[in-house]
């Protein structure tokens, strides 16, 4: 699904010339269809540079990402926002949704960038909400929900695509720890039909959920290992 080849990022910072700062260095690695992957680093590591490349939200300085074997990092930007339109589905750590927009017109929102047509639109977004739970949920706003509900409708957005990857950056951050485990067997279920997901976090006890994790430390991998993931506090 994912093969990055020595992919380094430099930012220019300041005013002179000159002044860069390295966010990745020559990183490569692979991600199967269908793995569940965590990624782990510190504050200024590398690890969000790295999930804005996987996303096409960014571009390397340096090296070669193909997603679903296709070079995606010399694309244009119609090119690229495609991609990401229809190919991959993000979850961030603050919901990112429309406050004054009921649940399944959030859900919408890709499919109206994507020019698909009303009733389309409605089935598929309240077919993406049966998925997270949240059918009886379908015309509240963002308000009326709680935060694990509103992750849910975000969950239930990146979805509606019907994407070949998940990326989500902190998608437990805002919530607590009881609502963060039901997040988390969500996206174990998803990984279960099939569904690749990445997901960055700073929380080993979320990262646990994954069958791989990636450390990251000054713009390099310096771990990246297999691990037995856990399914919740029963499996403990």
């Amino acid at each position: 699904m994912i093969e990055v080849r020595s992919v380094s990022k430099t930012y220019q910072t300041g005013s002179h010339a000159g002044t860069a700062v390295m966010a990745l260095r020559g990183v490569s690695l692979d991600i199967d269809a269908g793995e569940f992957v965590a990624v782990m680093g510190a504050s200024g590591s590398g690890k969000s540079t790295f999930m804005n490349i996987l996303g096409c939200l960014d571009r390397p300085t340096s090296g070669t990402y193909r997603l679903a074997g296709e070079r995606v990092d010399e694309l244009p930007a119609d090119r690229l926002a495609s991609i990401r339109n229809r190919q991959i589905g993000f979850v961030f750590q603050h919901f990112n949704l429309l406050p004054r927009t009921p649940a399944v017109e959030n859900v919408e929102l890709p499919l109206v960038y994507a020019g698909v047509g009303a009733r389309e639109r409605r089935e598929r977004a309240l077919g993406a909400l049966a998925q997270v739970g949240l059918t009886d949920r379908a015309h509240h706003l963002p308000s009326e929900l709680s935060g694990g509900q509103q992750q849910r409708v975000a969950i239930a957005r990146a979805l509606v695509n019907d994407p070949q990857l998940i990326l989500a950056d902190e998608p437990t951050g805002a919530l607590d720890t009881t609502t963060s485990e039901e997040v988390m067997r969500l996206f174990a279920a998803l990984n279960a039909r099939g569904m690749t997901l990445v997901v960055v976090t700073h929380e080993h006890d979320i990262a646990a959920w994954a069958a791989r994790r990636i450390v990251f430390r000054d713009g390099q991998v310096v771990d990246d290992r297999r691990q037995p993931p856990h399914q919740g506090r029963e499996a403990r």
